[in-house]
């Protein structure tokens, strides 16, 4: 949580949580593309980030509350979770697929799938709430 934000504008504190350059990022890969351990997170998205960064941004994603982390023993890779915090910012890595579309059109073939359709939206969140957060509460 931003333990003092700039203002009680939402958008500003939408942005506090999620404005760097990484969060939603990494939000995209555990949601669309189901990288939810640190090595997944770290080697297979195209954009790179560090192993400090994606460490500091994750354990910052786990402290707002947006996704969760699995215990493991050691030497074992923990797993990450989205929870509903993080299932809520699906319509929003949507959107900016969307957006990043109209902005530069050669970019259309690389959005989500779900981004065609409202519909597709609430399955794949239904679907995700049933991966990320009922497989949780069944450990």
């Amino acid at each position: 949580m931003v333990p003092h934000p700039r203002s009680s504008c939402p958008i500003n504190h939408s942005l506090e949580l999620l404005g760097d350059r990484w969060s939603l990022l990494i939000l995209r890969d555990i949601a669309l593309h189901d990288r939810r351990s640190f090595r997944e997170l770290l080697t297979q998205s195209p954009e790179g980030i560090s192993a400090p960064v994606l460490s500091r941004r994750l354990a910052d994603l786990v402290d707002q509350g947006l996704l969760a982390k699995a215990e493991t023993t050691r030497g074992k890779q923990g797993r990450y979770s989205l929870t509903e915090r993080g299932l809520a910012t699906i319509p929003l890595l949507v959107e900016l697929a969307h957006l990043g579309e109209r902005l530069d059109p050669s970019t259309r073939g690389h959005a989500p799938d779900i981004a065609e359709d409202p519909d597709a939206i609430a399955t794949a969140t239904a679907r995700l709430r049933a991966t990320h957060i009922a497989a949780k509460r069944d450990l």
